[in-house]
């Protein structure tokens, strides 16, 4: 799981995910990749998930890069405990994604294999993305 080798502060508070995303915003490692059209939060095990779908597609040819990083701690509380009592501990990270935020790259693929993987990968994500294309404007139907 991918999770931050050292933190400052071990818990904080919840991510952001309104709005337009202002950076993060373009291909600049392959000629296709996978855009968030919703904001979310994603966790570690999701990001895993998609990325074993899509190399495991195309057959560990070509090259794919994951642009985002679960960051973010969340914490939980035990079951059946009161209220009160401070924060809970460290349950998982989370990457805080907004729209328009490019989540996976891929590159040296041809096509269709790279839209069967990344519409793979999309599968396995809580999110809304899309298909984008190195030179074509993502959010043109």
């Amino acid at each position: 799981m991918l999770a931050p080798k050292k933190m400052k502060f071990r818990k904080c508070h919840r991510p952001n995910v309104d709005g337009l995303a202002s950076r993060g915003t373009r291909l600049n490692f392959g000629s296709y990749g996978l855009m968030a059209i919703e904001g979310g939060k994603i966790t570690s095990r999701q990001i895993e998930a998609a990325r074993i779908a899509m190399t495991r597609h195309i057959k560990r040819g070509g090259e794919v890069r994951i642009s985002i990083f679960p960051h973010t701690p969340i914490t939980r509380k035990p079951a059946e405990v009161r209220m009160g009592n401070g924060k809970g501990s460290v349950d998982h990270y989370v990457a805080a994604v907004q729209a328009g935020t490019v989540l996976y790259e891929m590159k040296d693929v041809s096509a269709d294999l790279a839209k069967q993987a990344l519409s793979l990968a999309a599968a396995k994500l809580p999110i809304k993305t899309r298909l984008l294309i190195k030179g074509e404007d993502p959010w043109v139907i």
